[in-house]
């Protein structure tokens, strides 16, 4: 069976509904990226930073995984399937598919925000985190996101995958936050590699890549007529 990885970004899970990490204007639904996704942001407000996370979880648990998610869901029927995403929603695990690695954290679980924060992963009942939710060694919990100026845990396990495959699927990312872009370059040589994102004949891909210029749900439809010649 062939090894599909597919590695998806922000505009698979925006044609659901939920917004881009970061719009022209460097803003995240009306913060600034500083005040809201950093560990100094942290440092300086949890509690900001805590409730702005709740909101966007809120936003994760209200939307539903479209046409795109259901679509590499059911790729599973003829191929390895392995999503790498960089999104911190749980669309592709919704939509049904049975391997998916999180670049940049998992927004419905928690992790401690003292020194293990890598040790174990917390479940959030609910919605909403408070300061009065602590992990098992007593620091506080905070989302189980990456923020900038950190580093990516599963950055190496990404790229190993990447390598083993037979087919890349980039889909809804323009390749523009590092490092996780420069995953496409653990590809071997023979892999296909295809684009699907509007953008994708734009944003400087090697000739080895397939540019599909459409929106996800629309290009995948395409993709499938490519895997099936």
């Amino acid at each position: 069976m062939k090894r599909i990885v597919v590695l998806s970004g922000a505009g698979i899970s925006a044609e659901s509904g939920i917004q881009t990490f970061r719009d022209s204007n460097g803003l995240w639904e009306n913060y600034a990226i500083e005040e809201v996704a950093t560990p100094e942001a942290w440092k300086r407000d949890p509690d900001l930073v805590t409730e702005f996370y709740n909101l966007r979880r809120k936003q994760v648990i209200e939307a539903e995984p479209n046409a795109a998610h259901l679509f590499f869901a059911k790729l599973e029927q003829h191929y390895d399937v392995q999503i790498v995403t960089q999104n911190i929603d749980d669309l592709h695990e919704r939509a049904g598919s049975g391997k998916v690695l999180h670049l940049h954290g998992n927004i419905r679980l928690a992790k401690s925000s003292g020194p293990n924060q890598e040790k174990k992963y917390y479940p959030i009942d609910g919605s909403a985190l408070t300061q009065h939710d602590l992990c098992d060694d007593g620091y506080r919990l905070r989302p189980h996101v990456v923020w900038f100026g950190e580093e990516v845990p599963a950055l190496q396990e990404a790229a190993d995958l990447v390598g083993k495959a037979d087919i890349l699927v980039v889909v809804g990312t323009s390749l523009n936050v590092y490092p996780a872009a420069g995953l496409i370059h653990a590809a071997k040589n023979d892999c296909r590699c295809y684009a699907i994102d509007p953008n994708a004949g734009e944003i400087g891909l090697s000739s080895r890549f397939t540019a599909i210029s459409d929106t996800a749900c629309n290009g995948v439809e395409l993709l499938l007529k490519y895997l099936n010649d």
